[in-house]
Formats: structure tokens, C-alpha cells, sequence
């Protein structure tokens, strides 16, 4: 009886003192995510009930790069909710403490950025270093690594950014 006790004591001890101490890198994951984000299909459709009647509302990828960047943001706590337009996701970043920033070369990776409007839509994606960024555009529909200005097709008109740990 007593060795059985002394047993289960020590298994007790052993879990408790050699239980490894884990720490998500909160940053290095999230910039991984959104490399690794690139060919997915994962964003082409999200469905919802529109006055009664079920819709893609992300119409194929068509218009998923605000679904597209929320999710990541989302699945690391760094805004509240999901989303599916630019507008959206720029108030959420706002509330969640993300700080306007100057564009420019030197912007941290992760930052996000935000396109003129065109053809009746603004348009976001995460920058990744380099004058370079990923996002979802209608010509691809899948997140793809591009000029951070379309190859001057397109102008950037503000970014944001937040200090993740």
C-alpha cells in the first residue's frame, strides 16, 4: 500500500517538475501564417444569409482579401472580430490599439496595408519586407506575394501597425 502511494506521489512530482514550459511566439507565428497563407484557397468562399437567401459573400475570391487578412489578425487576438470589407477591418484594427504609420520601406513585416479605391473597392494585405506584400486580388483569388504597389498600378493610402510580442 505504501509503495503503491510513494508510486503515484512520484508520478504526481514528476509531471508536475518536468512539465515543459511552453510560450507561443506570438510574432514569429503570425509573419510565418501569413508567408505560409500563400496559394490557399482557403478564403474563396464564406457564406452567409442575405436577406433570407444563402450567398457567397466572398464571391469566389473575387472579394476575400478582407475576410483573407482578419482571419489571421483574428486568430492571434489582434483585432475583435471577422471580417469582410477594408472598411471593417481598418475600424477593428483602429480599436484594437494598431497605430497609423508612414509608408515607406522600413515599415515593420506584419504591417498592414491599405490600396486605393478601384473599381468600387478598397483593398488590404499584410507587408512582408522588401516594397513587397501578400493579399488576394481579383486576378488571382488566392494570396500571392506582389509589388506592395502593383508594379505602380496601384498606390498605397495608409498602413498600420502594433507591436506584437
Amino acid at each position: 500500500m505504501v509503495r503503491k502511494w510513494l508510486y503515484i506521489l512520484l508520478s504526481k512530482l514528476r509531471k508536475q517538475y518536468l512539465k515543459p514550459q511552453v510560450r507561443l511566439l506570438k510574432r514569429d507565428s503570425y509573419l510565418v501564417m501569413i508567408k505560409n497563407s500563400i496559394g490557399s484557397n482557403l478564403w474563396h468562399n464564406s457564406y452567409a444569409l442575405v436577406d433570407g437567401i444563402k450567398t457567397d459573400i466572398s464571391s469566389n475570391g473575387n472579394t476575400s482579401c478582407a475576410f483573407f487578412v482578419s482571419s489571421i489578425l483574428k486568430l492571434f487576438d489582434l483585432i475583435t472580430k471577422l471580417h469582410w470589407t477594408v472598411h471593417g477591418v481598418e475600424r477593428d484594427l483602429k480599436i484594437s490599439g494598431w497605430k497609423s504609420v508612414c509608408i515607406s520601406k522600413n515599415m515593420p513585416q506584419g504591417s498592414i496595408l491599405i490600396w486605393e479605391k478601384q473599381g468600387g473597392h478598397f483593398h488590404i494585405g499584410f507587408y512582408i519586407g522588401n516594397k513587397q506584400a501578400i493579399s488576394i486580388w481579383t486576378d488571382d483569388n488566392i494570396p500571392i506575394i506582389r509589388d506592395w504597389t502593383f508594379n505602380g498600378k496601384r498606390q498605397i493610402i495608409r498602413a498600420y501597425t502594433k507591436l506584437i510580442p
